[in-house]
């Protein structure tokens, strides 16, 4: 079966459990169809544990879910729509407003997350027996740290929080994405390049990732924009918003700056300055096609999420190293958001909820685990046939499994909780007023 007959099935089973889902349940589609693939991947592998099912019957469906190369399928294919669509619709004033708080999650978050993760994993598997050396627990908390918008604005976004926590959870998302993907290649070069790394050279692959990123995209936005502009024909004008995160985006990884970041910062300026020049009809199709481009994506991603579990091995060091990485993503989270509200605090008022919803808002996805399998394989542990990698893609696919399943079926809570607050506090303003 060749790599377009496996999407093409899979979007097919992905779609009829949307339908389903859509008729008789009650879940967002997202964590519908993530929890439905689970729960066949569960029951495949139970199966071939059991003798049930054979190897070699077992066999098809994992040299399907091979063939896709998800790491491949996520990075370099299907990551610059999700974002690109996904930017279009930020509210730059909004955005304006929680520029510093954005910022600052995205960049000091981030690297506070990684580098707790990453110490606290290592003094935690010494201790217990599991010795890995530091670089590769900082590598996990560098794919780890950063929280997916894929997940974020597939979930939380449709859950429409207050306006405040709603444009910090979507633009730090956005942006730390890019952000986290520059630690974990700036990570991933020091620990597996040939060539000894130095502060310099560390700063400036950094600098030209990141800053390059961002600058790049202004550039594609800029760009775009006239085209779109001198461009008459509407259905023109929609095509040539797929040329942002299809050349765009491969330009971007040939020049070696950040494709995700680029991508951001194009759908930002395409969304919210070339829009204007659209009109009104034209902007309802953009919106349209992207939110069905979008949906599709995201369907065939979260199921992939879910199926590519009969791909893994298991041993019993997973299972002691997923239940350490749940909690302790879920502590490097929470402190991370809680000292960025200690600043916070100091300019502005915030609701009460922010903490709560930003930490258990903070998902994971896909993004975190194209990382992981990202990583080479062939590095031993000190367990016998457990491989460095497979460790390293267990955590991270029990911590996505965890987030998209429990976190974002349990948030909706909160974020009601969170708008009779702010409906309360208006409410005390006007009779004050």
């Amino acid at each position: 079966m060749s790599v377009y007959d496996t999407v093409c099935m899979i979007a097919a089973v992905a779609i009829i459990i949307s339908l389903i889902n859509h008729r008789f349940g009650r879940f967002q589609t997202t964590i519908a169809i993530t929890g439905w693939s689970v729960l066949i991947s569960a029951v495949l592998l139970t199966l071939s544990y059991t003798g049930l099912l054979s190897v070699g019957n077992e066999q098809p469906i994992v040299n399907m879910l091979n063939n896709i190369q998800f790491d491949d399928f996520l990075l370099k294919g299907v990551l610059g729509f999700l974002l690109f669509g996904g930017a279009l619709n930020i509210n730059l004033n909004h955005l304006k407003d929680q520029k510093f708080e954005i910022a600052f999650l995205a960049l000091a978050g981030t690297l506070f997350s990684t580098f707790f993760i990453g110490g606290a994993l290592w003094f935690i598997f010494g201790e217990i027996g599991i010795n890995i050396d530091f670089i590769y627990c900082c590598l996990f908390g560098a794919l780890i740290s950063p929280t997916d918008p894929i997940a974020v604005l597939a979930i939380v976004k449709k859950m429409k929080a207050p306006q405040r926590i709603s444009t910090q959870i979507e633009g730090e998302s956005l942006f730390n994405d890019g952000v986290g993907l520059v630690v974990f290649v700036t990570i991933f070069q020091i620990a597996f390049s040939s060539d000894t790394p130095t502060i310099g050279g560390t700063i400036e692959l950094f600098a030209h990732e990141a800053i390059g990123g961002v600058l790049f995209g202004a550039v594609l936005g800029a760009l775009f924009h006239f085209l779109i502009k001198t461009a008459h024909d509407s259905l023109m004008r929609i095509i040539l918003t797929m040329l942002v995160p299809t050349a765009g985006y491969v330009m971007a990884e040939h020049i070696g700056v950040s494709g995700p970041l680029a991508m951001v910062v194009a759908g930002i300026i395409v969304g919210n300055i070339t829009r204007t020049i659209m009109t009104e009809e034209e902007s309802f199709q953009l919106s349209h096609f992207w939110e069905l481009a979008d949906e599709f994506l995201n369907a065939i991603l979260f199921l992939l999420i879910g199926l590519i579990m009969v791909t893994f091995t298991f041993h019993r060091v997973d299972l002691v190293a997923v239940m350490i990485a749940i909690p302790l993503v879920l502590c490097g989270r929470f402190l991370s958001v809680r000292l960025s509200y200690v600043c916070f605090n100091r300019f502005r008022s915030y609701n009460s909820e922010s903490v709560k919803i930003l930490t258990w808002g903070g998902l994971r996805g896909g993004l975190a685990l194209a990382m992981a399998m990202a990583i080479p394989s062939g590095i031993q542990t000190p367990f016998a046939h457990v491989e460095l990698k497979e460790i390293i893609v267990l955590m991270t696919y029990a911590v996505v499994l965890f987030s998209i399943i429990v976190q974002g079926s349990t948030i909706t809570p909160m974020i009601s909780k969170a708008k009779k607050i702010d409906a309360q506090s208006a409410t005390t303003k006007e009779s004050h007023a």
